[in-house]
């Protein structure tokens, strides 16, 4: 069953989601003096939009005569992407056209360990072709951070927004299960505030 605002709020109140935000936030201080709009983030009817952590975006670049390889991952296929501010105060990274990025979140899960979490894009995202990566996060997982994957479905560069809305999740419980992701010493467990690279 899909959780609702109510039980989110409940878990909330006892870490499963922090920093937490009782509503939805649509207007925000960013930088200057007065409030801009963002792209929205906190609590919905059925699930919680998470913001984009400004601290670490990567980008998938070319290297001639390599190939990616998830089991033997090399991070110089991947370089820092330059953090930009806007006149409005805003902070955004930017994605190439056609290109692939790995960000984090700013807040920190700890999942009960009867439910998982599905992360799915935004859709004001979804609109310019960005289009986030559709993940779980487990039973019993936790991390200071999630890992976050978007590709840039469209043609020209797009921005994503620091410290903004970037995906949803959405909670669902189910009977308990035999063993946990935590039970299973899954890889990737406590995860630090930062991106974290494949591995296997």
């Amino acid at each position: 069953m899909i959780k609702n605002d109510k039980w989110i709020i409940e878990q909330a109140r006892q870490g499963m989601i922090s920093p937490f935000e009782e509503k939805s936030i649509r207007k925000a201080v960013l930088g200057t003096a007065q409030e801009v709009p963002t792209i929205s983030w906190g609590l919905s009817s059925y699930g919680y939009d998470i913001r984009l952590s400004p601290h670490d975006f990567r980008i998938f670049r070319h290297i001639p005569g390599t190939v990616v390889d998830p089991k033997r991952f090399n991070p110089q296929n991947l370089e820092q992407a330059e953090l930009h501010t806007d006149e409005d105060g805003s902070s955004y990274f930017i994605i190439p056209a056609n290109s692939y990025g790995l960000g984090a979140s700013l807040e920190s899960i700890n999942m009960p360990p009867n439910v998982t979490a599905i992360c799915l894009g935004k859709s004001t995202y979804a609109r310019v072709g960005v289009i986030a990566n559709t993940t779980p996060l487990e039973a019993a997982w936790k991390g200071e951070a999630i890992t976050l994957e978007f590709s840039n479905a469209s043609s020209a560069d797009v921005k994503i927004y620091a410290s903004e809305g970037v995906v949803q999740l959405l909670f669902f419980e189910g009977q308990p299960c035999q063993t946990t992701y935590a039970d299973r010493g899954g890889k990737y467990q406590n995860q630090s505030n930062k991106v974290t690279l494949p591995k296997v």
